[in-house]
């Protein structure tokens, strides 16, 4: 288990514990990096609030306990997001917006960079997944910053993948999938976000995904070495 390793954001729960669970029964040392610790699952989880503290340490201490020099594949999936405030930009104070920054875009790029660092000489395979959407190609109005975050993602994907050769970066939308966020948006006033009904009946007639079924998807696409580094993967495509 030891010379496969996963290490995700936000695996404590939806998406991210579906991806964290499908690594961990594939025989993947995984580590988690998420506000809530879960006593009863299986894999290592550190308990940070990735808004508020100071995650390079953190970080940096899961690769200072990894052996990298016995290793044959390194996976990293900056999956943890928040939709933030919904409702038109002038009505979200500056503290939201921040956050929802924070989380979605600050956080990926500087544990991308750290990752790439620690991990920059090694001939095992080393991959960046980074959890996008397809806010970050359509406007929703109601989501100024949550699209343009995604679409940061999806730019930060971009340029990752032209600056190290060696290494698969990929970003992936996964759909509309039954989580947290979901629940959220089906919650808001019409007012606040006019494409509402559009979601409650994908709610309604059962059209969203399963975080497992996402989660397999993308564990093929990363085990298999499906599609080139840089790409950008919506999974209801597949």
């Amino acid at each position: 288990m030891e010379n496969k390793i996963l290490i995700i954001t936000g695996g404590s729960k939806g998406i991210g514990l579906a991806l964290a669970n499908q690594y961990y029964n594939n025989g993947f040392k995984v580590y988690s990096l998420a506000r809530t610790v879960v006593s009863s699952l299986p894999f290592t989880q550190l308990k940070v609030d990735l808004i508020n503290d100071g995650v390079a340490s953190a970080f940096s201490s899961i690769l200072n306990e990894i052996n990298l020099n016995n290793i044959e594949k390194i996976t990293l999936i900056n999956n943890a997001g928040r939709l933030g405030k919904i409702g038109n930009l002038e009505t979200i104070d500056g503290n939201d917006i921040s956050e929802t920054v924070t989380l979605n875009i600050t956080i990926p790029l500087q544990l991308s960079g750290l990752f790439i660092k620690h991990t920059k000489g090694l001939k095992c395979a080393k991959t960046i997944f980074n959890i996008s959407s397809g806010a970050a190609i359509n406007p929703y109005q109601g989501w100024s910053v949550y699209c343009s975050s995604k679409a940061a993602i999806d730019m930060l994907t971009r340029v990752t993948a032209l600056e190290n050769k060696d290494y698969k970066m990929l970003a992936i939308r996964p759909g509309v999938v039954a989580t947290n966020m979901q629940e959220q948006i089906r919650k808001t006033n019409k007012e606040d976000f006019i494409a509402l009904d559009k979601f409650i009946t994908l709610h309604k007639n059962n059209q969203l995904s399963k975080p497992i079924e996402v989660a397999q998807k993308i564990y093929k696409i990363d085990v298999k070495n499906l599609f080139n580094s840089g790409e950008l993967i919506d999974l209801r495509d597949l």
